[in-house]
C-alpha cells in the first residue's frame, strides 16, 4: 500500500472518529478562552484559528474570550510606564488601562479576528464596552503584607469583575454566522472601563449563553495529581477534595474557580486543555482522547 493511500485512510479514518461529536455538538455554543502560548507562537495561532472556522462550519457556535497579559506588558515597557502587581493582578491606573484598551481591544483582538478571516471564517472583534456586552464592577481585593497588622482592602484601580453579560449582543453575532471575538473588558455604570481576567469573562459569558462547553487554553498539559499524572476526566466534587487537600493550588485556582462555577451554573463541562498542542481545541471536542482535563458536573465524569 502506497505512503499516500495509508494517510488519506488515516485522515478518513479521523473524520469517522469525529462524527458523532460533530452530530452531538451541531448547534451548540462552546467558549473558548484563548491565551498562552498558543497566543504566541505563529504555528499554533494559525491552527487555533483553523479550528475555530471549522467549528463554525459544522455547526458549532464557537465564541472566543482572549487575554493578552505579555503583550500588555510588552508595551508598558517600552512606554516606561512601571507596572505593579497585587495578588497576581495588575495595578491599572489611567495610564495602564489606555495601555490595556491599545492592546486588548486594538491589536491583540483584531489580529485575532484577522486570522480566523484568513482562514474563511467571519470574524468579528469586540470589547465589553462595545453595546454594554460586559457591565462591570471594580474588584475589591483583600491583601495582607508583612508590615500590615491585618488584611487591608487594596485600591488596584481599574480592574474588574463581571456584573452582567448581554447576551443578546452576542446571539445577533451569532445567529448572522458570525464569530464574536471579546477582549475582556468591562464598563461599569460610571462609565469607567475596567481590565477584568479573561478568563473570569469566558466563564460568565459561558454561564450566560448555557454554553456546551467552557474550554480554556493554559500552559499545561491538564490537571496533575501528586504524582504528576494528568487527570482527564473529573467531577465538580472531585475537584474539591483536591483543592482541598492541596493536589490543586496556587496559581491555577482561580482558573478552576472559573470551571467549578461555570458547571455550577448551567455549563456542561468546563475543559482544561494544553494550547501548545496544535489544533488543541479539535483534539479535545472530536476525539476519545482529548488533551487535558475535562470537569463536569455529574457524578460520573465522561
Amino acid at each position: 500500500m502506497s505512503t499516500n493511500r495509508e494517510s488519506a485512510i488515516q485522515v478518513a479514518s479521523v473524520l469517522s472518529q469525529a462524527l458523532p461529536y460533530i452530530q452531538r455538538f451541531a448547534g451548540k455554543t462552546i467558549v473558548i478562552k484563548y491565551g498562552g502560548n498558543a497566543m504566541e507562537n505563529e504555528e499554533l495561532k494559525n491552527s487555533f484559528a483553523r479550528d475555530i472556522v471549522l467549528m463554525k462550519h459544522v455547526g458549532i457556535n464557537p465564541i472566543v474570550v482572549h487575554g493578552g497579559g505579555p503583550q500588555i506588558g510588552e508595551l508598558l515597557s517600552k512606554l516606561n510606564i512601571e507596572s505593579h502587581f497585587v495578588n497576581g493582578m495588575r495595578v491599572t491606573d489611567s495610564a495602564t488601562m489606555d495601555v490595556v484598551e491599545m492592546v486588548l481591544g486594538g491589536l491583540v483582538n483584531k489580529e485575532i479576528v484577522a486570522l480566523i478571516n484568513r482562514n474563511g471564517g467571519k470574524a468579528i472583534g469586540l470589547t465589553g464596552k462595545d453595546a454594554n456586552l460586559i457591565r462591570a464592577t471594580q474588584l475589591k481585593v483583600e491583601a495582607s503584607l508583612p508590615e500590615m497588622q491585618k488584611s487591608e482592602i487594596i485600591d488596584i484601580g481599574h480592574v474588574g469583575e463581571v456584573s452582567e453579560v448581554n447576551q443578546d449582543v452576542i446571539n445577533m453575532l451569532t445567529q448572522s454566522d458570525v464569530i464574536p471575538v471579546i477582549a475582556p473588558i468591562g464598563v461599569g455604570d460610571d462609565g469607567r472601563s475596567y481590565n477584568i481576567n479573561a478568563d473570569l469573562v469566558a466563564g460568565k459569558v459561558a454561564e450566560e449563553l448555557n454554553a456546551e462547553k467552557l474550554m480554556l487554553l493554559t500552559n499545561i498539559s491538564g490537571l496533575q495529581d501528586k504524582a504528576g499524572n494528568v487527570m482527564t476526566g473529573l467531577t465538580t466534587e472531585q475537584v474539591d477534595s483536591l483543592i482541598a487537600d492541596g493536589t490543586i493550588y496556587g496559581g491555577m485556582l482561580p482558573k478552576i474557580g472559573c470551571a467549578l462555577s461555570a458547571v455550577n451554573n448551567g455549563v456542561t463541562s468546563a475543559h482544561i486543555i494544553d494550547g501548545r498542542v496544535a489544533h488543541a481545541t479539535l483534539l479535545e471536542i472530536f476525539t476519545d482522547e482529548g488533551v487535558g482535563t475535562l470537569i463536569t458536573n455529574s457524578k460520573r465524569a465522561e
